[in-house]
């Protein structure tokens, strides 16, 4: 790290004592936490396939298509509890959770421990704690898909050990431990109780220099140069073939790959893809020298918010690959995650990856795409067997396996849900807009949402309007009604956008039947208090002190209510947010607050909504964030979310439009924010202070956009492959 700009890493002077403390690395498949003990060292190996069996993987979605009519007559006719009845009977069922592999142990005889530093790098994903004798450096590859650590090693005894935090006590455990040419082969097989699943670890030890001797569970290296330790983990059934995993492991040192050469095959991927956005707040470089757990105490730094948002981009990243980031991104060291550790899609999922087009990490999109499309029989299910309709509907939680709609209750029925589709699809149109081309798959989803849309919306009010019922508004319901209910905003909202989005991909007559279904709906509501009402079904009354802002969806991702388009809707959303409680404080209400006034250009409300964050010590000294204030349950939302908060509040683009320093608050003062993408296909460097901006854009494309900036609105013309200067006044 440099103190001469902002820090892309966060150190300690001292080991992790919790696991939620633990520096982290991850390829977006394999995840490591780190705490750094010189003589007790313990990485805590995660995969993202690794959920548990509790029933839920031949869970199916409730078959009430048959009882939907009904359900609607009931609704329609006023009984506002009516959708409480809309369901099989079966109580609340989890998805499988997710869960932590084991912790490799590397214990040494009591050694040194002064001149102890433990730190991070987010442009390698580098891990490195080291004292005057002992050095250890830890990376996950996202190259070759193995865990790697090299250990100054001299004695050492190596184990791998499963007994985590809630392991449960009928985990079958076998272990296993060879001699090898290199040093020596550990396994370490974890069967599932009352189950034929399983999953596996391998870790081959090679050792340069000294000598290896087995003791079982594990190994004793003797007299070692240094020590180099390959992992990997497989779900599986049955059993694994641990020779043929070795062997692979095996094949990258025959390939005379060292831990630097390995590195560096990494490096290609991951700092290519970290490096592509920076944020420069002109931080005090003292400040930006302080150990993380000192900078969080500095609630006002621009040094925090620096490194917040470079730890978040590295976070995200680093949990994005085989799956986009769950609740918990890559990382736990518990197996009672919160929550089950799933991906829950009504709120937590789009706004953990928010910032993936703006901010130029299309792994991150590519990864929530390949979710997507694994799962979209499964969506296909859902919409059959609880509506009775072609096309989709997606599920508020997943756990990665099944993408069926299973997990509902009284309380939560969120196999109601139907906006999930267009909700999830969004960040990957925006992906399709920024590199201005479409992507057939998402093309052939956006048709299948809409064909849901054609199937599902049959029933009208009297002013000719269609009704989208049952309606649900996550995790919310009215005040005089039960949660299950009509014509919520959101629910309006992701249909105008779905059928009209799958139109402009698919021209021709389905388009103009499309559009002429989105026209059909009816328009939001504003209610007596000013705001745009949650449900837009007059007599149903909004319910303010709650953590979602879900009626808010037309401001935050859509463009359907803007400052600029619709002023009128743009106030009542505005009102509509001055009225919202924070509920129980949770990380994610506050930052979807914050990038909803962000689109509103409200700053006051942007930079207050942080200050909640930021204030109520939400991070553990590792930068990965909590749910709840008081570092209160590991989870992902705040670390990954506030990149895309700062973003929003300095710039915002649509495919024909560019908003320069909306709603930056007081501590985004001055700075630089460089590589940004927008929607019209430009790439953006923008710099600032208090006197004036300059900003410097680099089209992909020729068009006309109108430039938004305190001062109004003008026509830009823009020339594919001309670079274009802007400069600002006082902003």
């Amino acid at each position: 790290m440099t103190t001469t700009g902002p820090a892309h890493g966060t150190w300690e002077p001292a080991p992790a004592a919790r696991w939620e403390d633990a520096f982290l690395s991850g390829n977006g498949h394999h995840g490591a936490l780190v705490s750094g003990d010189p003589n007790d060292d313990r990485v805590i190996v995660t995969q993202h396939t690794l959920v548990r069996p509790n029933g839920g993987e031949h869970a199916r979605p409730p078959r009430l298509a048959a009882e939907l009519a009904t359900v609607q007559d009931r609704l329609l006719a006023g009984d506002l509890r009516a959708a409480e009845s809309f369901t099989d009977g079966r109580p609340l069922q989890w998805v499988q959770p997710f869960h932590p592999a084991f912790r490799i142990r590397l214990r040494r005889p009591e050694g040194r421990t002064d001149g102890y530093r433990r730190s991070v790098d987010f442009g390698s994903g580098e891990v490195v704690a080291t004292t005057a004798d002992w050095t250890s450096r830890l990376f996950v590859s996202r190259a070759d898909d193995v865990i790697v650590q090299r250990v100054g090693a001299g004695h050492l005894d190596i184990a791998l050990d499963h007994r985590l935090p809630g392991a449960p006590p009928g985990l079958g455990i076998g272990h296993g431990v060879l001699r090898t040419p290199e040093g020596a082969l550990l396994s370490l097989r974890a069967r599932y109780p009352d189950s034929d699943r399983a999953y596996t670890g391998v870790t081959l030890v090679a050792v340069t220099g000294g000598s290896t001797e087995l003791v079982p569970p594990g190994v004793r290296v003797v007299g070692a140069d240094s020590v180099l330790l390959l992992t990997r983990v497989r779900r599986h059934t049955g059993e694994l073939d641990v020779a043929a995993e070795a062997r692979e492991l095996r094949a990258l040192l025959d390939d005379g790959l060292s831990y630097d050469a390995l590195l560096a095959r990494h490096l290609d991927l991951h700092r290519t893809a970290y490096t592509r956005v920076t944020l420069d707040l002109a931080a005090d470089p003292a400040e930006r020298a302080l150990p993380g757990s000192e900078l969080l105490k500095r609630t006002r730094s621009t040094a925090l918010l620096e490194r917040l948002f470079a730890a978040g981009r590295y976070h995200l990243l680093s949990s994005s690959g085989l799956n986009p980031p769950r609740l918990t991104g890559l990382w736990t060291g518990d197996w009672n995650t919160a929550w089950s550790g799933a991906f829950t899609n009504d709120a937590n999922l789009n706004l953990q990856t928010a910032s993936a087009g703006v901010a130029a990490l299309p792994e991150v999109t590519a990864a929530l795409e390949a979710l997507i499309l694994r799962q979209q029989d499964d969506w296909r299910e859902n919409a059959r067997a609880v509506f009775g309709a072609r096309g989709v509907v997606a599920p508020a939680h997943t756990d990665g396996e099944s993408g069926l709609s299973y997990h509902f209750s009284r309380e939560y029925p969120l196999h109601l849900w139907t906006a999930g589709a267009d909700w999830l699809l969004k960040p990957l149109v925006d992906h399709d807009e920024i590199r201005g081309e479409r992507d057939p798959r998402t093309a052939a989803l956006l048709a299948q949402v809409a064909a849901f849309y054609e199937d599902f919306l049959t029933r009208t009010d009297t002013d000719g309007h269609l009704v989208v019922v049952p309606s649900y508004s996550p995790e919310n319901r009215p005040a005089n009604g039960s949660w299950g209910a009509v014509n919520a905003a959101m629910d309006l909202s992701a249909a105008r956008h779905a059928l009209r989005t799958a139109a402009d991909y698919h021209p021709g007559p389905d388009a103009d039947r499309w559009r002429a279904l989105a026209d059909q709906l009816p328009p939001h509501r504003i209610n007596a208090d000013g705001a745009l009402a949650e449900w837009a079904r007059p007599g149903l009354r909004d319910t303010y002190d709650h953590r979602h802002l879900s009626h808010l969806y037309g401001v935050w991702p859509l463009d359907e209510i803007t400052p600029y388009d619709t002023p009128e809707l743009a106030a009542a959303a505005r009102r509509a947010l001055e009225l919202r409680g924070a509920e129980n404080d949770s990380a994610h209400g506050h930052l979807h607050h914050a990038l909803v006034a962000a689109r509103l250009r409200d700053r006051e409300r942007v930079a207050a909504a942080l200050g909640q964050v930021l204030d109520g010590d939400f991070f553990h000294a590792s930068l990965m964030s909590a749910h709840y204030p008081n570092r209160d349950v590991y989870n992902a939302d705040a670390a990954h979310t506030l990149p895309a908060v700062l973003i929003e509040a300095l710039v915002q683009s649509t495919p024909d439009r560019l908003v320069l320093l909306p709603a930056p608050p007081a501590a985004l003062g001055r700075g630089r924010l460089t590589g940004i993408r927008t929607r019209f296909g430009a790439e953006l460097d923008l710099s600032w202070t208090p006197g004036g901006a300059r900003a410097v854009l680099k089209p992909h494309r020729t068009l006309r956009i109108d430039l938004w900036t305190s001062s109004g609105a003008q026509p830009l013309d823009l020339v594919a492959g001309e670079d274009h200067v802007l400069t600002l006044g006082t902003w």
